[in-house]
């Protein structure tokens, strides 16, 4: 931090970013030096061949090129190693050497031509190694200039352009930007901010529709992401830096936690007998919200079986039959639903696999044997879905009978909205409950089928005032608090270790952005030490580091201001940097309005060491915990995997059947573990 300025625009690596690459080029360059002299060695220089003189020229030179650019690399992975993130003063020789570095691919790429030349046009008679090893050198220059203008392509910064140079600097690299000029020249470069992540957006989603829906969600998300992104002059290696530093001191203050106190439970908690019920219900739910994601995850979950059990059913021809299945024109999807809840094909009321944006698949089914009436909704599985998750902003959501603040998620009320009308409009619930009047209604979904079932519950509340609804961890960033305190009578969230997506927000985010600037600007090592160590520990686990601090002396006030650095753009008033010296309250809590965890929260924990062999029996805990909790992402090699919803199924499964954990219900206000 900040990004290298070179070539007279910013680009998207720092000064620092350079050991890696240049190791590795340093590395091949040698061996490359080390053949080529022993050929030349071999031959003492002499070559009996036609084309002889350009042969010997062309190895001299190609000597004395590789040697230079040996030694350029010794000094760019030299340099690129001193200093630390925030401190790119030893670096300040970098560009230079990077502009010695491009202007050695000139040589490089006029021997490589005439190494070509002599190989097509002067190379009979010569020594077939000796033939071979030109071919080669040339082959490896082509590839490497390759791969350089590739990596170039990849670290090029749209939004790098020169900025303007400030008439004076303030204390630590703070620029003035409260001037008229300052103030249009941060709105020019957002709008431009923007305009880049919708073409980066319209690149990505280059297959879907351009219609005015998908371009609308472009927008803003667009707008959403370049303001997570203004107020920062990060690199993605300073964001992967910052990253392993966190595990690690969330790991070690972790491990220095104080045992978990157990209470008593308070009037309004369940019981373990609850907590019990709950688990089976929730395992037996779970199956159904895996079962709406088709044949990808039955797949998945079933390697070795699963093809075989499918094949004979796809494709194959039954419009007659499968007259309520929509978008399934193959049928492999409802044959994997068939196949994972164990239901006939009578107890499907309805089941769409229709999939645009903010309109996500789910099913109707008649469940007998808890006697429901069951609606799963399927998550996140195409671009389309993605697209609706990233709709992160707020919209409003007014419930009757609620008060305070109503509003949630805007892609995933749009979702909810969606499928309420077709629930409603079309009559499909009605249908179901003329043909089972006693069954209750149960709503499902993991994941964005998670959050949407919860809204999608909150808005038929008043009609069905018995439902219940099992979300599986579902999107942090969800509902209003009005509304998650309403939510807690009827919907259960169960989340499984780690989980990323039920800790993610846009005010979580936030908070992790600030946490990343405050470690990486306190921490005294060179960026590679901590990418190797970082790297080291996630593979092979061990103690977490202590991390000096070379900040520890600076003033309190001074924290408060934005770091130093090369070219970068830094606002004077920005949240992060506002509270970077704070634990506490973020400054961003205002900017953004917090959105919370649906319902009654429920956390599977496993029990014991966190790590633990792969071929070890994983025991798990379940907890009452409260959406508190859940208010600061964990950095963990498990926070992706844990949110699979295979992963979340057989913990369910193995704390129903085998019950190798323990209950321990307590008060809300005691069970915010596993957090910063």
């Amino acid at each position: 931090m900040p990004g290298l300025v070179a070539f007279g625009r910013r680009w998207g690596i720092a000064s620092d970013d350079l050991v890696f690459p240049g190791s590795f080029e340093l590395f091949v360059r040698v061996l490359w030096w080390i053949g080529t002299m022993i050929l030349f060695t071999y031959h003492k220089g002499h070559f009996d061949c036609n084309g002889r003189g350009v042969l010997h020229s062309y190895l001299v030179g190609l000597l004395v090129v590789l040697a230079l650019i040996i030694l350029s690399l010794c000094a760019i992975v030299y340099v690129s190693a001193r200093g630390t993130i925030t401190n790119p003063g030893p670096r300040r020789s970098i560009p230079a050497l990077v502009y010695l570095r491009a202007l050695l691919y000139i040589p490089e790429l006029v021997w490589a031509c005439l190494g070509a030349v002599w190989v097509s046009d002067d190379s009979q008679g010569c020594d077939p190694a000796t033939v071979g090893a030109v071919i080669a050198a040339v082959i490896a220059s082509w590839i490497i200039l390759l791969f350089t203008g590739i990596g170039v392509v990849f670290v090029f910064d749209p939004l790098g352009n020169p900025r303007p140079q400030p008439a004076t600097m303030e204390p630590l690299g703070v620029r003035d930007m409260e001037s008229n000029g300052g103030t249009q020249f941060i709105s020019t470069a957002r709008s431009l901010a923007v305009k880049v992540w919708e073409s980066r957006l319209r690149l990505l989603c280059c297959c879907l529709p351009q219609d005015e829906s998908h371009r609308a969600a472009f927008s803003s998300i667009a707008q959403l992401v370049s303001g997570f992104f203004s107020d920062t002059d990060l690199v993605p290696s300073d964001i992967a830096a910052g990253l392993a530093l966190l595990h690690q001191e969330q790991d070690k203050m972790e491990q220095s936690r104080d045992p978990e106190v157990i209470v008593d439970h308070s009037p309004s908690s369940p019981i373990g007998e609850d907590l019990e019920t709950e688990l089976e219900k929730a395992a037996h739910c779970m199956k159904f919200a895996a079962a709406a994601y088709g044949w990808p995850l039955y797949i998945y979950s079933n390697l070795f079986t699963g093809p075989c059990k499918l094949s004979g059913d796809c494709c194959r021809s039954r419009v007659a039959e499968y007259d309520i299945v929509g978008g399934d024109h193959l049928g492999c999807h409802f044959s994997s639903i068939l196949h994972s809840t164990g239901l006939q094909y009578r107890d499907f009321i309805y089941v769409s696999f229709h999939n645009q944006i903010y309109e996500i698949p789910f099913f109707v089914a008649l469940d007998h044997k808890r006697e429901a009436v069951l609606v799963a909704v399927r998550g996140t599985l195409s671009l389309r879905d993605v697209l609706t998750d990233l709709s992160a902003e707020c919209e409003n959501l007014p419930i009757e009978g609620v008060s305070g603040a109503c509003y949630a998620h805007k892609g995933i009320c749009q979702a909810a909205g969606y499928i309420y009308k077709k629930l409603v409009n079309d009559g499909i619930l009605n249908q179901a409950f003329s043909i089972a009047p006693e069954y209750k209604l149960v709503i499902t979904g993991h994941s964005l089928g998670a959050g949407t079932a919860s809204v999608l519950a909150i808005l038929l509340r008043n009609s069905f005032p018995t439902l219940q609804c099992y979300s599986f961890s579902p999107p942090g960033g969800l509902l209003s608090k009005a509304l998650a305190d309403y939510s807690k009578d009827f919907v259960i969230s169960v989340v499984l270790g780690k989980d990323l997506v039920p800790r993610l927000s846009i005010p979580n985010m936030e908070d992790l952005k600030r946490r990343i600037l405050k470690i990486v600007s306190n921490c005294n090592k060179p960026k590679y030490r901590i990418l190797l160590q970082g790297c080291w520990y996630e593979l092979f686990g061990g103690d977490p580091d202590d991390f000096p601090t070379e900040l520890d002396d600076r003033r309190e006030e001074e924290l408060s201001q934005p770091l130093l650095g090369e070219e970068s753009l830094m606002i004077r008033h920005s949240s992060s940097y506002q509270s970077l010296a704070s634990d506490d309250s973020p400054a961003h809590t205002a900017a953004h309005l917090p959105l919370f965890l649906p319902g009654r929260v429920l956390h599977i924990t496993e029990d014991g060491p966190s790590r633990r062999s792969c071929f070890s029996q994983v025991r798990y805990r379940a907890d009452w915990s409260n959406e508190m909790a859940f208010r600061s992402i964990l950095i963990s090699p498990r926070m992706l995997a844990d949110h699979m919803p295979d992963a979340l199924l057989r913990a369910l499964n193995s704390l129903t059947t085998d019950r190798p954990f323990s209950l321990c219900p307590s008060t809300l206000n005691h069970s915010q573990h596993n957090t910063i």
